[in-house]
């Protein structure tokens, strides 16, 4: 199945790389092209694509709100949304993650990566560059007041296990490895803290044991991505 992509960026000479390194795959096709978050909002919303690859500093609509409204928690239809940046800061990380973004990719990371980026969105799966999220399991700190799930439906043993390995950039099959299960009975501990956490992804996942303390002590991993 080819995958559908559409490329959000204000500069002509990224939307060309992006296309032309996307393009080349078998599996993926750069369907549409939006110079500014709100064109990029029309498009989306006219074909409908896989993926959406959106720079954060865009004209009219920057990348972040232009996620917060494909992917957001109020969108009945969420999209799948990469977002990619040259600023390696925290504060866009933890925007675009909370905006609902499965992808968060530096400029400079790579042709693979985008690739791989773009393949693990549109299986439901996430990536970060490996730089952003060494940096976060090294600098984040729990908070003694936020250890604890919110809600009725708290962590066994056994998910919050999943959850630190999901934040190292564990795959299934490896978490399988790990725990000594099947990567199907890993998929299904995923699929069940993600609906007890109520986050659309594995990128939710991580950002919620980066804040609540879980992540910190696997800080081997590099990607997110699955």
């Amino acid at each position: 199945m080819t995958i559908r992509v559409l490329v959000a960026d204000d500069q002509p000479a990224v939307r060309r790389g992006f296309r032309t390194i996307l393009g080349a795959q078998p599996d993926l096709e750069v369907v549409g092209e939006a110079p500014d978050g709100v064109t990029a909002l029309d498009l989306a919303a006219e074909l409908r694509p896989d993926v959406v690859v959106a720079d954060i500093r865009m004209p009219r609509m920057d990348g972040l709100e232009l996620t917060r409204r494909l992917a957001g928690p109020e969108t009945p239809s969420p999209m799948r949304v990469i977002v990619v940046t040259t600023y390696d800061l925290d504060e866009y990380v933890h925007a675009a993650l909370r905006a609902g973004a499965c992808g968060f990719l530096l400029k400079h990371a790579g042709p693979a990566l985008l690739v791989e980026g773009v393949r693990a969105a549109a299986a439901g799966d996430a990536l970060i560059s490996p730089s952003v999220t060494v940096r976060l399991l090294r600098h984040l700190t729990p908070s003694p007041a936020r250890t604890g799930v919110p809600g009725e439906q708290p962590l066994s043993d056994r998910e919050l296990e999943i959850v630190k390995l999901v934040a190292a950039g564990r795959s299934n099959p490896e978490i399988g490895a790990e725990l000594f299960i099947s990567a199907g009975t890993a998929k299904t501990h995923v699929a069940n803290v993600q609906r007890k956490l109520g986050v659309r992804n594995r990128v939710g996942i991580a950002a919620w044991a980066w804040e609540h303390g879980h992540g910190t002590t696997a800080a081997t991993g590099g990607d997110v991505e699955h």
